[in-house]
């Protein structure tokens, strides 16, 4: 019996992605993204959900991280950015530190996100 070939979704149905450049500030600094998007998660899943959560989509990018700048990128739905953005307000400690998570940016291109809010500052 032959393998059917499922189809490709047409580009209209795919689900659209945004890519929310994100600041922590804190009196000490972080070397890598993992406790903060750990953080980032934790308060994304009191806010929304597990059903939110995963409606939104949310996908930490680790290896996206400005080290100088503080700065890291999330990959969210298009309809749940303003929730994304609305769960970085709780996300109050960072590792046992004291921090703020502020948003700096979105962009539907990855490498536009990365020009633009990574790297330079705003």
């Amino acid at each position: 019996m032959a393998k059917a070939k499922i189809k490709p979704l047409l580009p209209s149905l795919r689900e659209k992605k945004r890519y929310l450049v994100y600041e922590a500030i804190s009196r000490n600094g972080f070397n890598d993204a993992l406790h903060v998007n750990k953080a980032i998660l934790e308060s994304a899943k009191e806010l929304l959900g597990n059903i939110g959560m995963a409606r939104a989509g949310i996908i930490t990018m680790s290896d996206q991280w400005n080290t100088d700048m503080q700065r890291g990128i999330i990959r969210v739905n298009n309809r749940h950015v303003d929730d994304l953005k609305a769960s970085l307000v709780f996300a109050g400690s960072i590792d046992g530190k004291e921090a703020i998570v502020r948003s700096v940016g979105a962009s539907g291109i990855l490498k536009k996100a990365k020009q633009k809010y990574l790297y330079t500052a705003k």
